[in-house]
């Protein structure tokens, strides 16, 4: 398949699958040459309108799940400032990660960066051909100057002027002296290296979705004291209350953006278990975390943004002689994620496999009546994924008589077992004959494992015969 643009009587490739890159077609290629070039090659217009307005939805949902400032990068990116947020992904890896899994998950894919600079991480993500790269601090020049000119984000009309005059890199460039080229191309050239390279600063504009609340303070004068921007935080919380209970919405997560006379911005950003109206909470939330707050020479507007809102009712309390106390722990919740910590609760599903019969749901969600069937007694702890271990076992159906795990050899002194557990042919087809016996074994110290051998000890097809170790009992 292969998008073709229109421009007048032209018409060329914008983009084309796998299948069709392996066939040779490239994009600026004329689409009456790919399509000679592959007889079966399915042309689709391209729709410049949809795909922007594609890509603006995918940047307000990037708002909501990872950073404070996040706008449209080109017609084919995101740009995020997420210094201050990604420990609340775990780091910038894990985070990088998340990212490139969640567009896959979707059928997108994406090429992820992080480096010092918007222009530096804008021309490793179009220049990598793995999914993710992390540009450690200090690095960009090296990370950059081998790229090609295209990834500088000069018009096409300058990198073609740049080209003929035998510049291929943007080391190349870099290293020329900046008079000669100032004068024939004027000062975008060394504004975008100046840009890349941290020697000029390039802000962010966030974007902001129609129904995002936004509340801003501008000063005639800098700020810089910690006191004076948690007293402006708290004036702009209370105004930004109001808004909400205008219309009947609770804030879920809520950004401060610092906009600073360097032309440099910071972003912090409180989340909620739920949904909230409560001031003196809010402040303390971000009263807790405006010490990260680097004023530099001085802040010279505060913005507060409902970033993520849903409808809060007030509720009437039912007069009682007795008050009934419920303990609420949705604060607790709120500090730990705030400090880049999950809290969350497991609900069962319906699987036997066992490290398919549980999920991650709020910590807050209303209690789930389901639960486990079955009569096997299960760990209290079950590994993340199940350990390896050698075992001397009389097969198909006997315990093993000893254990070796973790460099320890256990002798077994009590057993029971075998529990069968078959796959789940219907979700996976590699299933369909797999199957594992569960043991519990104590060992002579009166530790309780829960270990399982890969296969019914007869047939190949069922699994390996290998065992493991897949929890721990109390």
């Amino acid at each position: 398949m292969a998008v073709i643009a229109k421009s007048g009587s032209k018409r060329w490739v914008a983009a084309a699958d796998d299948a069709a890159r392996k066939a040779g077609v490239r994009v600026g290629m004329a689409a009456a040459k790919a399509q000679a070039l592959f007889q079966g090659l399915m042309l689709v217009d391209a729709d410049p309108l949809a795909d922007a307005e594609a890509l603006e939805r995918i940047t307000l949902w990037a708002l909501t799940q990872y950073s404070p400032i996040v706008a449209v990068d080109g017609t084919n990116g995101i740009v995020m400032d997420t210094e201050g947020a990604d420990h609340l992904q775990g780091g910038e890896d894990p985070m990088l990660t998340g990212i490139a899994n969640r567009f896959r998950g979707r059928g997108l894919t994406a090429r992820v960066a992080i480096a010092d600079t918007w222009g530096a991480a804008h021309a490793c993500a179009r220049a990598i051909t793995r999914d993710t790269v992390i540009v450690p601090r200090g690095e960009t020049v090296r990370a950059v100057e081998r790229l090609p000119i295209s990834l500088l984000r000069l018009p096409d009309k300058i990198v073609g002027d740049l080209r003929t005059l035998g510049f291929q890199s943007i080391g190349e460039l870099s290293n020329t002296p900046r008079a000669p080229l100032a004068l024939r191309f004027g000062p975008e050239i060394g504004r975008r290296l100046d840009q890349m390279f941290g020697r000029a600063g390039e802000p962010i504009d966030p974007i902001r979705g129609p129904e995002n609340i936004s509340i801003s303070r501008s000063f005639q004068e800098p700020i810089g004291a910690a006191e004076t921007i948690n007293k402006y935080v708290g004036r702009l919380v209370v105004q930004l209350v109001g808004e909400l209970q205008k219309k009947g919405l609770g804030v879920r997560r809520t950004d401060l953006i610092v906009d600073k006379v360097d032309n440099t911005r910071q972003a912090i950003r409180a989340g909620t278990a739920k949904p909230v109206r409560d001031i003196a909470w809010l402040t303390k939330l971000f009263r807790d975390r405006t010490e990260k707050i680097e004023p530099g020479f001085g802040i010279e507007r505060l913005t507060l943004v409902a970033t993520w809102a849903e409808p809060l009712e007030e509720i009437q309390k039912a007069s009682s002689l007795v008050e009934d106390e419920v303990a609420d722990i949705t604060p607790l919740i709120d500090i730990f994620g705030n400090r880049g910590q999950r809290v969350y609760r497991v609900s069962p599903v319906a699987s036997d496999v066992p490290e398919r019969s549980v999920t991650r749901i709020s910590a807050i969600i209303d209690h789930d009546e389901a639960s486990w069937n079955g009569h096997w007694p299960r760990p209290v702890r079950l590994l993340a994924r199940p350990e390896q271990v050698d075992v001397m076992a009389l097969l198909p159906d006997h315990p093993p008589v000893w254990v070796l795990w973790r460099g320890k050899r256990r002798k077994v002194i009590r057993a029971d077992g075998p529990e069968r557990i078959f796959g789940e042919w219907w979700q996976r087809t590699s299933e369909w004959a797999a199957v594992r016996d569960y043991f519990i074994v104590e060992d002579e110290s009166g530790e309780r494992l829960w270990i399982y051998r890969s296969g019914d000890g007869v047939a190949a097809e069922t699994g390996s015969h290998r065992w493991f170790v897949h929890g721990i009992f109390a």
